[in-house]
């Protein structure tokens, strides 16, 4: 039985980092999806212990957050958002700061993944209509959507899955996190600078201006934002009223879809039901994985609250959210900080696991869908481009969250 989760085990992570599998019509989201299934199929674990290792909690969090999201969408408000912000930009060095330090905080409150599929297309317009580079723009886009979504619980899947697993309260998160966030931006700011010097010594003029199609219904998308702020109030508050985050995400979602005048259709075509699929493929992995005993020496790992269980913890994140890609490492790491049962490991997985997405193209979803949307536009982001900062960037946020998680 334990050679037959493994070899499942392998196909299936071979699937999630290399996007697909030769002969076979996989990509990462069927491969997680096949894997769960042949792992129930095999007898590796019963279908009844499958469906009870899904964490639903984390399934409803990202379902709720979704749906909200796409009612915003809808509503046209991130078209708004990026029409005012980008069209306040008067310089090339502006339009960088704007789009980092937008990109990051949208991404705290609006998960990284959506934030960076929404704004990706207007970056790349704005650049184009003052004749800038796209690249250094949609780099800094990649890098802060990363690092600002350590802002939160919300923020980016990894830290939905480590938000619910450790019962850390949404302000104790925020609150230890958004040090690290928002020095990450302003780092992030000055190594893309650096590394395009040619570009932002000549620091030319934004001429462009902000077409776009859509109308809005000022009355509906103040109604929308209403819920929106309400549902962030209710994750710090929550607790007084007895509401989990994940119920207050769904009650968010519910609210939004009820005062929104978009068409329901149009609001479901913005959510990624297959996503849903993936992480509970996932959940059942490792699962699987667990209970077949051939990962015990990993799951065996004894972490301690101590600066050198901090300094194993990035590391590890380092190099396994480079081949699992953070989400999946994430989740087959669980098992380990359940264990230690420590805030400041939960935290540092958080820290590690998402600041590690912006050292390789594959370390984060988020850098996958701007490049594919680049490419699609014919900007190529050459391996160079990207790895002259994301070096950088990396090593220097992550040495700062070190120092700040062990001082605290």
């Amino acid at each position: 039985m334990q050679i037959t989760a493994l070899i499942i085990f392998i196909i299936t992570y071979l699937g999630i980092i290399f996007n697909k599998l030769p002969f076979l019509n996989l990509n990462r989201k069927t491969s997680a999806y096949v894997g769960s299934v042949l792992m129930v199929l095999f007898g590796v674990i019963s279908f009844e212990d499958a469906i009870k290792s899904i964490d639903f909690n984390t399934i409803a969090l990202l379902l709720g957050m979704m749906i909200i999201i796409s009612v915003l969408q809808t509503e046209g408000f991130f078209t708004l958002i990026s029409r005012k912000t980008m069209s306040s930009a008067k310089n090339a060095s502006r339009l960088l700061f704007l789009i980092v330090f937008i990109t990051g905080v949208a991404s705290a409150f609006l998960v990284n993944d959506a934030v960076v599929l929404l704004f990706t297309p207007v970056i790349i317009n704005i650049c184009r209509k003052s004749s800038l580079d796209p690249v250094p723009f949609l780099l800094g886009e990649i890098f802060s959507s990363n690092a600002g979504s350590l802002m939160t619980v919300t923020g980016n899947p990894q830290n939905m899955i480590i938000g619910i697993a450790s019962g850390i309260s949404y302000g104790k998160f925020m609150f230890y996190m958004l040090p690290i966030a928002l020095v990450s931006m302003f780092i992030i700011v000055w190594i893309v600078k650096r590394t395009n010097r040619d570009i932002f010594i000549q620091n030319r003029q934004i001429t462009a201006t902000y077409d776009d199609s859509q109308t809005y219904n000022p009355k509906s998308m103040r109604a929308v934002l209403a819920v929106f702020v309400l549902v962030i109030c209710g994750f710090f508050f929550g607790k007084i009223f007895h509401l989990s985050i994940p119920v207050i995400a769904l009650i968010g979602s519910v609210l939004s879809i009820m005062v929104s005048r978009s068409d329901s259709k149009e609001i479901f075509k913005g959510v990624d039901f297959s996503l849903l699929l993936f992480f509970a493929s996932l959940f059942i992995i490792v699962a699987a994985v667990k209970q077949s005993g051939v990962l015990n020496a990993v799951f065996d790992l004894s972490l301690q609250p101590n600066n050198v269980s901090i300094l194993i913890i990035f590391v590890l994140s380092l190099v396994l959210s480079q081949l699992l890609s953070n989400v999946p490492y994430t989740i087959l790491v669980l098992p380990i900080f359940t264990a230690a049962n420590s805030s400041i490991l939960w935290l540092s997985l958080a820290a590690s696991s998402t600041l590690a997405g912006n050292l390789t193209v594959v370390g984060a979803m988020a850098n996958l869908i701007v490049l594919e949307q680049a490419e699609k536009e014919g900007i190529k982001i050459t391996p160079h481009k990207f790895y002259r900062p994301a070096l950088l960037i990396t090593v220097l946020t992550c040495l700062f969250a070190v120092i700040m998680l062990m001082i605290y």
